[in-house]
């Protein structure tokens, strides 16, 4: 009884296992689109993208070309078997392709007219004036580069990413808050009265509130639009998103930033990796000066109308290149090199520029969203009073409310801008704050 109880528990554990594991993996799915937090929507956002999925094929490729490099260093073979048959008055080989076979003739051989052969042959490159560890640096280095170019695609989208998100709880916070203030002016306009001019300037100012109102859920439109292409979504797709939409700050300083910047930003990591192989092409062309020592090394079976015969041979080959562009490459490389470090250095003052401007935006946006939640948090207590105590009679209480709602909106403005200039602050210096 107590095994049919283990057992049993057992199966049941593992079931809630899998079951458990199904909805850790749904829940994070791309499938699922609703309350998507900024992480979820960032991931979602990258598995969609086409250009950071083309990024990721490239660096495939690229460490696939490092390992056709790596196999440069090993002896190439190859196996190879012929059947010829032949009607010749003079002695010929055959070409290249069938392995260079000497075919006698009428002249050597009276009667026969075809010719067998199998053999296998391996080639070893013992020297190469440095050509194939060149070779390979190359293909390390434009691995490298295409590391580099994955994450700045990657930078590139994660930014996109954040701005459509913060848009969105922006678009999405103001039409609540328009919606709210045009029912209470909606409200307070009916139980006005007053004279013709009075009545003139509560009906004028009621419209312009319900164009307020129309033009914050225009917004909202366009956000949820922008963060439907920004997550590479169809743009019938339905989804919804959560998260806080608060001020946020960074106390780190510009030399401490600009020391990230340097060290973390792919873009100056890729430009550093182009002058890589600028020298290495540069060393290649001066490889060219050196000789080829090849060792040869080849078995065959042939005859004519049996494989009675062997064939074995072992070469020892020293092979130089003169190539008549040979100094035209040099100097073309060097001027590559000197091309590559003065993009470099162009990049290292872009990307310092780019840390200044977003720090002085961060620093101006993290004072100015705090001094503009002062003042709407004081308003908003003294509307809540007054919507408690005042009279709503008359044109005051509807401009009260249009002067609150704009107030209002500046702050949510300043969350916006601030939460915008702390994304461009992490993709100026190439990670998270």
């Amino acid at each position: 009884m107590k095994r049919i109880f283990f057992a049993c528990l057992a199966i049941l554990l593992a079931t809630s296992s899998i079951f458990a594991q199904k909805e850790y993996g749904l829940r994070f799915s791309s499938l699922i689109n609703d309350d998507l937090t900024l992480e979820n929507a960032i991931r979602l956002g990258l598995e969609n993208n086409t250009s950071f999925l083309a990024a990721r094929q490239e660096i495939i490729i690229a460490e696939q070309k490092v390992s056709e490099a790596k196999f440069r260093y090993l002896p190439q073979f190859a196996l190879q078997g012929t059947a010829t048959l032949y009607d010749l008055d003079y002695p010929m080989v055959l070409s290249d392709s069938v392995a260079n076979r000497f075919l006698p003739g009428r002249v050597l051989s009276k009667s026969e007219d075809q010719f067998y052969g199998i053999g296998i042959t391996a080639t070893q490159y013992l020297y190469s004036g440095g050509r194939i560890h060149g070779t390979l640096k190359m293909a390390r280095a434009n691995l490298k580069q295409a590391q580099s170019h994955y994450e700045t695609v990657k930078n590139g989208i994660v930014r996109d990413i954040k701005i459509a998100f913060t848009n969105l709880l922006f678009a999405q916070r103001y039409d609540q808050l328009s919606s709210e203030m045009l029912s209470k002016a909606q409200d307070w306009y009916k139980g006005n009265g007053g004279d013709l001019w009075t009545q003139i300037r509560l009906r004028a100012l009621l419209a312009e509130l319900k164009v307020k109102r129309q033009q914050a859920a225009r917004e909202l439109q366009q956000a949820q639009l922008a963060m439907l292409v920004s997550l590479n979504k169809e743009l019938n797709a339905s989804f919804s998103i959560q998260g806080q939409f608060e001020p946020v700050q960074t106390d780190w300083d510009l030399p401490h930033l600009n020391l990230w910047a340097m060290e973390f930003r792919p873009e100056l990591k890729s430009a550093l990796y182009e002058l890589e192989v600028d020298n290495i092409s540069v060393d290649l062309a001066l490889s060219k000066r050196y000789p080829d020592v090849i060792l040869n090394g080849s078995y065959e079976q042939l005859g004519t109308d049996s494989l009675h015969d062997t064939n074995k041979q072992v070469s020892l080959a020293v092979r130089l290149p003169i190539p008549y562009n040979w100094s035209s490459q040099l100097t073309q490389k060097k001027a590559e090199q000197r091309q590559s470090t003065l993009r470099r250095s162009e990049i290292e003052d872009t990307i310092r520029i780019q840390v200044a401007n977003s720090f002085a935006s961060m620093q101006f946006w993290q004072e100015e969203v705090l001094s503009r939640q002062e003042t709407a948090l004081e308003l908003e207590d003294l509307f809540k009073r007054a919507e408690k105590s005042a009279s709503k009679a008359g044109i005051s209480p509807l401009e009260a409310l249009k002067a609150y709602w704009q107030t209002m909106h500046s702050y949510l403005e300043a969350i916006r801008q601030n939460r915008i200039a702390k994304a461009d602050l992490e993709w100026a210096i190439g990670q998270d704050l």
